[in-house]
C-alpha cells in the first residue's frame, strides 16, 4: 500500500524545523522528499545533540536526536547551489519536481537563480513555498526569525507561566511546528489548485504571522474585549475550574468543561453545595470567582490520591487525568495501541532507531515508513542518476569539486 502523495516529489531546501516538520510529513504520506544539504556539513541540527544515536560499539555517531525528530522519509543529496554549477544541478532537479520548500532569508535564493520568478517560467506547476520568520513583505521582512524570538514577539510568551513568574517559552519550538503544519496544508491546498488549473503558485508563510494566528482565543479575547489577557499558569482563561490540582499524592488535572461537569464534579468531591452557591452556578460565574473557587476545592482534593480523583471523576464523566513525564507518555496503553512509536533501521545505528509515529491515521492509505533518517549524502549518487541520467565518472567529477 502506497501513501495518498505517492507519485509526487518535493525538492526540499529546508533546514532545522519548520520546513523539515513539513517535509517529513509529505513524504510519510508517499511523497519522495529529496533533502539537499551542504557538502561536509549538512543540515545545522545534524550536530544540536547530545543526545546522538548510538552506534554499534557504543559510540555517538554524530547523529542528533533532534536531527532524526524530522528527516525520515527523506533522501538526503549534498548540492552545493553557492556553485554555478551546483545551482544548475538544483534547476535541473527542480524541473523534475511538484514542490519546492526553502526557508532562506528573503531574498537569499535569488543571488543563485533559484527564486520563484526564476524558475516559475519553465515551470509554470511549480508550488514554491518560502518559510520564513517575517514573510516577504513588511518592515521586518529582511530579518531572520526564530523560534524563541517569535514566541517572544508574537504573544504566546506573555500569556504562559505563573502570573508572578518570567514570561515563558513553550517547550517545544512550536511557532516552528505550527508553520510547518501549516506549509503542509498550504501546500496540499495548492496541490488541489494545481490538479484543478495546471497553474502551481508561491506560497509565503511566515513564522510570526502563523503564532499570531494560534494565539486563537486568547487573541480574540482581546480583539473583542481590548483588555491584553495575562499569564494564569495552569488555568484557563474562559473556563473555570480547568486547572492542575493538588491531591494526596502530587497533582492532577481538572478540566471541567460546562455546568453540567461541575456538578458531577461537586457531587463526587462530597461537596454538592457549591454547585448551588451562587457564585459558581455558571461557567461565567465561575470565570469571574475563580480565585474563591480554586481556594476551596484545592482544600477538597488535596485529601485524596490521584488514583481516585482520576478514575472516578473519569468514571462520573468529568475529564480529568494525570501529567506525566515524556517517559509516562510514551509508555501509556493508548499511545502505545496508537503505534506512536515506531522502530526503523538506520546504518549508523548498534540497534533500530526509534521514532515518532505520524499521528494520521487513514482508513486506507496509511503512513508509510520507508526510508530511516538518512546520512549526510546518502542518496547524492542515486538521485542523479535516476533524475538526471548521471553516472558514477560524473558524479565522482562533481564531489572533487566540491558541488555534492
Amino acid at each position: 500500500m502506497t501513501g495518498p502523495l505517492h507519485g509526487l516529489r518535493i525538492f526540499d531546501l529546508s533546514r532545522v524545523l519548520a520546513g523539515p516538520s513539513c517535509t517529513q510529513l509529505l513524504g510519510d504520506l508517499g511523497a519522495d522528499v529529496i533533502k539537499i544539504e551542504r557538502p561536509g556539513s549538512g543540515d545545522d541540527t545534524r550536530g544540536w545533540g547530545p543526545p546522538f544515536l548510538t552506534g554499534p560499539q557504543g559510540e555517538d555517531t554524530g547523529e542528533s536526536a533532534y536531527f532524526l525528530s524530522t528527516n525520515r522519509n527523506k533522501r538526503s543529496l549534498t548540492l552545493d547551489i553557492a556553485q554555478p554549477e551546483g545551482a544548475a544541478l538544483a534547476r535541473q532537479l527542480i524541473g523534475r519536481s511538484d514542490v519546492l520548500v526553502e526557508n532562506f532569508k528573503t531574498g537569499g535564493l535569488k543571488k543563485y537563480g533559484l527564486a520563484y520568478e526564476d524558475l516559475s517560467g519553465d515551470n509554470p506547476g511549480l508550488i514554491y513555498c518560502s518559510i520564513t520568520g517575517f514573510g516577504q513583505t513588511g518592515p521586518f521582512a529582511a530579518r531572520p526569525g526564530y523560534d524563541f524570538l517569535i514566541q517572544g514577539m508574537g504573544g504566546i510568551m506573555s500569556v504562559t507561566g505563573e502570573p508572578d513568574g518570567e514570561p515563558m517559552k513553550v517547550g517545544v519550538a512550536i511557532a516552528d511546528l505550527m508553520t510547518g503544519m501549516y506549509a503542509s496544508s498550504a501546500i496540499l491546498a495548492a496541490l488541489h489548485h494545481r490538479e484543478k488549473t495546471g497553474r502551481g503558485q508561491m506560497i509565503d508563510l511566515a513564522l510570526l504571522d502563523t503564532q499570531v494566528a494560534w494565539l486563537a482565543n486568547q487573541g480574540l479575547n482581546y480583539l473583542t474585549s481590548g483588555v491584553a489577557p495575562g499569564r494564569l499558569g495552569n488555568e484557563h482563561p474562559n473556563i473555570v475550574p480547568y486547572k492542575v490540582l493538588p491531591c494526596a499524592d502530587g497533582h492532577f488535572i481538572l478540566a471541567v468543561g460546562n455546568d453540567r461537569q461541575f456538578r458531577a464534579f461537586c457531587k463526587f468531591a462530597g461537596s454538592p453545595e457549591l454547585a448551588e452557591d451562587a457564585r459558581f452556578q455558571t461557567n461565567a460565574q465561575r470565570v469571574r470567582n475563580r480565585e474563591a473557587l480554586y481556594a476551596l476545592i484545592s482544600d477538597i482534593t488535596a485529601g485524596r490520591p490521584q488514583d481516585a480523583w482520576v478514575e472516578g471523576l473519569t468514571a462520573a464523566g468529568v475529564p480529568s487525568g494525570p501529567v506525566n513525564t515524556i517517559e509516562q507518555a510514551f509508555a501509556h496503553p493508548q499511545v502505545r495501541a496508537r503505534d506512536m512509536e515506531i522502530k526503523m533501521t538506520h546504518p549508523a545505528a548498534r540497534d533500530e532507531v526509534s521514532l515518532i509515529g505520524n499521528p494520521i491515521k487513514y482508513s486506507e492509505t496509511a503512513a508509510d515508513y520507508r526510508r530511516a533518517p538518512p546520512m549526510l549524502g546518502q542518496h547524492t549518487d542515486d538521485v542523479l542518476e535516476e533524475l538526471l541520467g548521471l553516472g558514477a565518472a560524473e558524479v565522482s567529477a562533481l564531489r572533487n569539486k566540491g558541488i555534492v
